[in-house]
């Protein structure tokens, strides 16, 4: 009961600290922002660049999609850029874009990508999985050889020849333009994950509804 009673009250706890200190809303107070560790370092924290040089305090934690909402429902952030759609009706979740994902193997690279080497993110190959029966029309023929939950670990190691994997564009498209890396299949429709920001349904501060504004601004390069 004292746990529900202050996570009531605390935003308005925290808008009257705000007006007796005499400080400008949206740099009252540090904006608590959790999402994906690939994007979030690759996309998001860029796109808020501008408003941490006018002042706003950032504080960012990385994880998975549930418990980051879950995190959100618990007041513990204030916007979460999460890659599921929320359930509930406590949230307020926004599309923020479309992640679109690839199969890439290491230049060179001249197997045949359905019986190759897979580098995973998980022990049960949600990307890959996905990607098989979306394209190939079929499950993933083998234990992954890799197992690393870090996408940006995946690429490293398809850049060094460990095997292929699927991966978000966004994340390898560097390496995609410069022959580092290859993409193995150009299917019509690639498999995309639509991404949302998410607030909680309730009057937003003016510190989280900048970044998310910016975020959603910053989006449409993505």
């Amino acid at each position: 009961m004292a746990d529900e009673l202050a996570a009531r009250i605390a935003p308005h706890i925290d808008a009257l600290a705000d007006v007796t200190a005499g400080r400008p809303d949206p740099f009252a107070s540090p904006v608590h922002l959790a999402g994906p560790a690939e994007l979030t370092a690759a996309r998001v924290l860029p796109a808020l660049a501008d408003l941490v040089g006018g002042g706003l305090e950032l504080r960012v934690t990385f994880g998975l999609a549930d418990d980051l909402l879950a995190g959100l429902a618990q007041r513990r952030f204030d916007l979460v850029v999460s890659t599921i759609r929320p359930r509930g009706r406590g949230f307020t979740a926004t599309p923020l874009t479309d992640e679109e994902f690839v199969l890439v193997g290491p230049r060179g690279f001249t197997g045949d990508p359905r019986t190759a080497r897979l580098v995973a993110y998980a022990e049960d190959l949600p990307i890959i999985r996905r990607y098989w029966r979306s394209v190939l029309g079929a499950r993933p023929p083998a234990r992954p050889a890799v197992v690393v939950p870090d996408l940006r670990a995946v690429l490293a190691c398809v850049l060094a020849a460990c095997g292929v994997s699927v991966l978000p564009r966004y994340l390898c498209a560097a390496e995609l333009a410069s022959g580092q890396l290859v993409a193995l299949l150009e299917p019509a429709e690639p498999p995309i994950n639509t991404l949302f920001v998410v607030s909680r349904t309730e009057p937003c501060r003016a510190g989280p509804a900048a970044v998310r504004d910016a975020l959603l601004a910053d989006a449409a390069r993505w």
